[in-house]
């Protein structure tokens, strides 16, 4: 991928959420809510904030959206998915949440063969490398995206005894 030097905006995982942000988590954890963003706006947000260089999505001034951009595991294509995100330091902080399914979501396998990425925010792009994290770091990340998303909580419970939750550090190129 083509290095790009820009970085992407940051977001404070504590910052205070608005009304309509919690309104609209109430929203996004009900099961249309949860069909709403995995199937309707996953497909259409890609496309809609890059038209809008960054401004317009299923969950504008909701949540903070990423566009992750990794080649795939098998295939070697490229392949762009919209996701939640924060920032810890420098870095961009991810959730493997996939909706809290037992299964892993395939963005997270592409990384993990292929983890130089590109993310895109508000118009704003940077390459990126992603790695894992693990124990007490892992919790302390994990604490944080339970406040710029309470759904993260629902999506850990949904996967014990299943799965982990990954949580993946991107660190800027």
């Amino acid at each position: 991928m083509a290095a790009v030097n820009s970085s992407i905006p940051t977001v404070d995982p504590l910052r205070r959420k608005s009304s309509l942000a919690e309104l609209a988590t109430k929203i996004a954890l009900t099961k249309p809510g949860t069909w709403f963003y995995s199937r309707v706006a996953a497909r259409i947000d890609s496309s809609l904030m890059r038209v809008s260089r960054g401004r317009l999505s299923s969950a504008v001034g909701l949540f903070p959206i990423v566009l992750l951009t990794a080649r795939g595991a098998r295939s070697g294509i490229e392949r762009t998915v919209p996701l939640v995100y924060f920032s810890d330091g420098g870095d961009v902080i991810l959730m493997a949440s996939s909706f809290g399914r037992p299964k892993y979501p395939a963005w997270y396998h592409n990384l993990k063969a292929n983890p130089e990425v590109r993310l895109e925010a508000m118009g704003r792009t940077g390459s990126f490398m992603a790695e894992g994290t693990e124990g007490a770091e892992r919790e302390r990340l994990y604490g944080l995206a339970k406040h710029v998303y309470r759904g993260y909580g629902t999506y850990e419970e949904r996967t014990e005894g299943i799965r982990p939750v990954p949580v993946l550090r991107l660190k800027p190129l």
